[in-house]
């Protein structure tokens, strides 16, 4: 019988992921990350209307980010390893206005981050 992969994934959070409360609601548990920047994406804001999303956050407008030619554009947050598991829960809180794709961090590292749809 062969075990399922347990490695890590590297999750990049520049908004409500990296909110006890969040991580608590989605995950069971508060993630330890490490501070890095996404480079070539600037930051703006979304109104939530997802209840879910609204009751686990306490926010009614999420950051959300896009690609942008401005020069030195960076846009700071966290890298979270999480599992594959946690991966699926995050898909799920995020509303439809993102899209997860993964982006080159200004450390080396490669991550999931969710981006503007």
């Amino acid at each position: 019988m062969t075990r399922p992969n347990k490695s890590p994934v590297l999750l990049f959070s520049y908004g409500t992921l990296q909110d006890k409360s969040v991580q608590l609601a989605n995950f069971g548990r508060e993630l330890v990350g490490q501070h890095d920047a996404m480079l070539g994406y600037s930051q703006s804001w979304v109104e939530i209307t997802d209840p879910q999303v609204l009751a686990s956050s306490g926010k009614p407008h999420h950051p959300i980010v896009a690609p942008t030619t401005a020069p030195g554009a960076r846009v700071e947050g966290m890298v979270f390893q999480i599992t594959e598991a946690e991966l699926a829960a995050a898909d799920a809180y995020e509303v439809s206005d993102y899209k997860r794709v993964a982006v080159g961090l200004a450390s080396g590292l490669t991550a999931w981050v969710y981006v503007q749809a």
